[in-house]
């Protein structure tokens, strides 16, 4: 439990600082920069599936109709989300990709307890609700559906229901995912670079690099991510996500100036209010618990003792 909650931690830590990564590449057209990403996502996967010789057990997990279907339709979610967010941030709307983000965990949260029959607690409940307001009241705030912040909620906590029903781990899975729409990518590329829009290698040795890095950077805490979903509930999975759009949040409102009125502070702040409880609540009942075991292992030495 404790490994699956720090992996969710640290992925959620580095999709929160990513603003930043893709405001470096912001002069790059969206469709090619997500066509890198899967491309060199899947080189790097490749690579260890080489050092780690798994190409074999792989090909054997992967060689299903079934299994492919569930992967493919991870692979198109996955890159729906990251085209909207990679132009979201350099069209200047980072506060409201991390509004997305607030909502995602949400819709995460009610996909675990209404298809996966997930229980929460009664604390856990008001921590929703406080969320669900403040979710609430900055969509009333934008006077019309906030599209952007629509789309990536529901293409990434779809992507981790899929990715919690899916029976292939970290490596395999995201291997597959890339796999699957590498080869189209790839045309893609090809077709940019014969017409004369290619960006990869036509730009400064900077921006070069930092599209290869798109692989690693991708790759990484998506690997984090998938191990987290599978080793801790889906509904303490979507109350972790919350480290990633407040990190995004105060990137776009403290490093590139981004709009933040009194008004959206409300919203805001119904939502941390809601983080703070259903943490508190989480160590409350764990630590209750531990004790109550404690007495449980005390009580019964006493009586072998006795």
């Amino acid at each position: 439990m404790k490994k699956g909650v720090w992996l969710a931690i640290g992925a959620y830590t580095i999709w929160g600082v990513f603003p930043i990564y893709w405001r470096w590449l912001e002069t790059i057209p969206t469709v090619q920069l997500v066509a890198h990403r899967i491309v060199w996502s899947f080189v790097l996967l490749a690579i260890v599936l080489t050092v780690l010789r798994q190409w074999r057990a792989f090909r054997l997990e992967a060689a299903h109709w079934r299994i492919i279907r569930i992967y493919f339709v991870a692979g198109l979610l996955l890159s729906v989300n990251w085209g909207v967010y990679v132009w979201a941030v350099n069209a200047g709307n980072i506060v409201e990709s991390s509004l997305g983000y607030f909502i995602n965990p949400l819709v995460s949260v009610l996909l675990g307890v209404f298809i996966l029959h997930e229980r929460l607690r009664r604390g856990q409940w008001v921590a929703v609700g406080l969320a669900t307001a403040g979710v609430l009241y900055l969509t009333v705030l934008y006077g019309a559906p906030p599209w952007i912040a629509l789309i990536l909620a529901l293409s990434f906590g779809l992507y981790g229901l899929v990715k919690k029903m899916a029976p292939l781990g970290a490596l395999h899975g995201l291997s597959l995912e890339t796999g699957l729409l590498v080869v189209p990518m790839l045309l893609y590329l090809i077709f940019a670079e014969a017409n004369g829009q290619g960006a990869f290698l036509h730009s400064e040795g900077v921006s070069t690099l930092l599209i290869v890095g798109t692989g690693i950077v991708t790759v990484v805490p998506l690997l984090m991510f998938a191990s987290a979903v599978r080793l801790i509930p889906l509904s303490l999975v979507g109350i972790l996500q919350y480290i990633a759009p407040t990190l995004q949040f105060l990137i776009g409102v403290l490093i590139f100036g981004e709009a933040f009125t009194r008004t959206q502070f409300v919203g805001f702040g119904l939502v941390w209010a809601a983080v703070i409880l259903f943490t508190t609540e989480n160590i409350w009942t764990r630590r209750q618990a531990s004790l109550k075991l404690i007495e449980v292992k005390v009580s019964t030495q006493h009586e072998e003792t006795s």
